[in-house]
């Protein structure tokens, strides 16, 4: 059984970081690309970054592009995604997900997907 976990989301005030982290485990990843969405109430869920096996190759939504790093350690099959200088704008539900191949930035193109965690930025 495949699991992806989120976790680092909370409350943070406009300016602030965090840190999400995604822990999959369950079978070995080793050639899925991990990406991250966000899903804002009333809103369609929309990517925000996504990375690859190797980490050679990495994409970003205009929204979060000098504010946002993906990275991962395939070693301990962990995806991370630093966010600074948050806005209330990037208050949201952020879901961690995994694709084998190639990196894509719609929500259709991932087989597996996490329970989310919640990120909330007050102005």
């Amino acid at each position: 059984q495949v699991q992806l976990v989120e976790s680092g989301g909370g409350l943070v005030q406009t300016g602030g970081s965090l840190r999400l982290s995604c822990s999959a485990s369950g079978r070995t990843f080793s050639g899925y690309a991990m990406a991250w969405f966000r899903q804002a109430p009333g809103k369609e869920r929309e990517f925000v970054a996504a990375i690859t096996w190797s980490s050679g190759s990495t994409r970003y939504a205009d929204s979060g592009k000098g504010r946002f790093t993906i990275s991962r350690d395939n070693a301990k099959n962990l995806v991370y995604l630093q966010m600074n200088s948050l806005k209330p704008g990037d208050t949201a539900v952020y879901y961690c997900a995994a694709r084998l191949g190639f990196i894509a930035t719609a929500k259709l193109g991932y087989d597996y997907w996490g329970q989310g965690t919640q990120v909330s930025v007050s102005s």
